[in-house]
């Protein structure tokens, strides 16, 4: 995926009203790549959201490790959020993960104060496993 966390920053800003914001999060969605069918397995699911939603994590080499993401979901709008979370996270090394603050980015785009609570918990629980990815990566490594 190309688009970056501060190109989706700097585009929420041009974007006045809600319904322009959730349709561009729709449209982060379908900009994802397919991902593949053999990875919609139990383990790849997040556990947590309402919605269907499948992570998986490539872990680079070294002392700390660049993971890559790959994700979906069967929902629209939780397929943008996934694609805001791999602008986030993926292609980062597992210290800069763990020391970034989803919240923060969701409460600088605003989303924190519209998402419906499950999507939120959905979200959080997808940093959680993004997070736990980042830790066992760096564990491997130590």
């Amino acid at each position: 995926m190309s688009t970056t966390i501060q190109a989706i920053r700097d585009d929420f800003t041009l974007l006045d009203a809600w319904e322009d914001r959730y349709r561009y999060v729709i449209e982060l969605g379908e900009a994802l790549p397919s991902f593949p069918e053999a990875e919609r397995t139990p383990a790849n699911k997040v556990p947590g959201c309402v919605s269907q939603v499948w992570l998986t994590t490539q872990i680079g080499d070294g002392d700390d490790p660049v993971l890559v993401f790959q994700g979906d979901s069967d929902a629209h709008i939780v397929r943008g959020l996934v694609a805001i979370m791999l602008a986030l996270f993926s292609g980062r090394k597992a210290s800069e993960i763990l020391a970034t603050d989803a919240e923060e980015t969701l409460k600088a785009l605003g989303l924190d104060e519209h998402l419906s609570p499950q999507r939120a918990n959905g979200l959080r629980s997808m940093v959680k496993r993004i997070r736990r990815d980042a830790e066992a990566a760096l564990r491997q490594t130590a």
